[in-house]
């Protein structure tokens, strides 16, 4: 028996591995010069492998999809997954704020130990393979893969397939949605793909947007209702860009922003500068007697508002306005920016849509397409930042491995 894994990232090796230990012959193809790329790139600055809040906590992350995505998680979920870094040889820890790194923080050792690993068990990678679909033996039966390859087209022969190409963010490390007519074409529905984990766009006056631009807005509550008026709010940090917001605040609540912009052209998201102090605090500390002292001198000695979020209070209020010390203190307490569009697609850190659940069957393999299965984020599901993407990652490439272990299984 022979399967063939289209996309080296996180979920196609893990499948690759499940497939291995299963006593499969297994070929790797990747339309990239090496496998992994995303999964460098994304830990560069640290990685952050998954995350050690409680279980229930953590599915909720998984928002609409978390029904589909719970299965997962109860047979490879974090503690699973950090045990199985350990058993590539490599420590973990959790940081501050119950995030879970690497103990050399990068992905590349990780990586070099398990592709080690993944060869020695008899994995053959091919890359520089660009998917192109299926061969049609005279219009009636599927005569094998297609590959693009820099010497010529190749046509693979496979007993099973496991795709994991990706979503549609980062296309210039693979992911680029390429994938989608592809599988339509054979009937497949698949949800256009959106970008998740995203920055936002807004209208901001030059001053701001020269003298801030950069700079991160710490220690602040962000509250939104939705198009279909749910209340979210999460606390957190986000940071000024010269076209709008991003960060991990900001991609925290992603979904519901991104949603309500399409439905409704925009959005109001209203942030909370010192959401330690109620109203009626920030209010006597607004309107307490500041003798000779300056407005912006009594704000940041009162309730400690200075720098960019003083900017972000001049944004929203006028000259007079900031002396009304009702409206201040209001503001203070739910400053308003008007959201009204996402970045592109190719710039955010993730994207939603793609092949939806309701497409697969419990082993993760297409109904339309018998023997073909699907992993990671290829999937229609999303979550913010925080290491819940990979983790759904790791989970739903061991999954497809073991549906197409279980599906080879019932053809011997």
């Amino acid at each position: 028996m022979v399967v063939a894994i289209i996309g080296g990232g996180p979920s196609g090796l893990m499948a690759a591995e499940v497939l291995l230990a299963g006593g499969v012959q297994v070929d790797l193809y990747d339309a990239m010069p090496s496998v992994g790329r995303k999964f460098l790139l994304a830990g560069k600055g640290g990685l952050n492998i998954t995350h050690a809040e409680p279980a229930e906590k953590f599915l909720l992350r998984y928002g609409a999809r978390r029904a589909q995505i719970t299965p997962l998680l109860e047979t490879f979920g974090a503690d699973a997954l950090r045990a199985w870094v350990y058993d590539l040889g490599i420590d973990t820890f959790v940081g501050t704020s119950q995030r879970v790194f690497p103990k050399e923080m990068k992905a590349a050792p990780l990586l070099r130990a398990w592709l080690h690993r993944l060869r020695a068990a008899g994995l053959r990678i091919h890359v520089r393979h660009r998917w192109s679909g299926w061969n049609n033996v005279d219009g009636l039966r599927d005569g094998g893969l297609r590959f693009a390859t820099p010497a010529r087209e190749k046509i693979v022969q496979a007993d099973c397939t496991v795709l994991a190409l990706g979503g549609g963010s980062w296309a210039r490390l693979g992911s680029d949605g390429a994938w989608v007519p592809l599988l339509a074409a054979r009937g497949v529905p698949v949800a256009p793909l959106v970008p998740s984990n995203c920055g936002f766009e807004i209208a901001w006056s030059a001053h701001l947007r020269e003298r801030f631009a950069g700079q991160p807005v710490k220690a602040v509550a962000a509250t939104l209702i939705d198009a279909l008026g749910v209340t979210h709010r999460r606390q957190g940090e986000f940071v000024i860009a010269d076209y709008g917001i991003e960060g991990s605040l900001v991609y925290a609540v992603s979904a519901p922003l991104r949603d309500s912009i399409a439905a409704q052209g925009d959005v109001m998201l209203h942030l909370d500068l010192v959401p330690d102090k109620d109203l009626v605090r920030v209010t006597a500390e607004v309107a307490h007697p500041r003798g000779s002292r300056s407005l912006s001198s009594h704000l940041q000695g009162r309730l400690g508002i200075k720098g960019v979020k003083a900017g972000l209070l001049r944004e929203a209020l006028s000259a007079a306005e900031m002396h009304d010390p009702q409206l201040l203190a209001a503001t203070i307490k739910a400053l308003p920016l008007r959201l009204t569009a996402t970045r592109p697609l190719d710039e955010a850190i993730s994207s939603a849509g793609g092949v939806p659940f309701e497409a697969l069957d419990e082993r993760l393999m297409l109904r339309e397409l018998p023997g073909v299965f699907c992993a990671g984020e290829m999937l229609d599901w999303e979550a913010p930042t925080g290491g819940y993407l990979l983790t759904a990652c790791f989970a739903s490439g061991r999954a497809a491995g073991l549906g197409a272990l279980d599906w080879l299984a019932a053809r011997r």
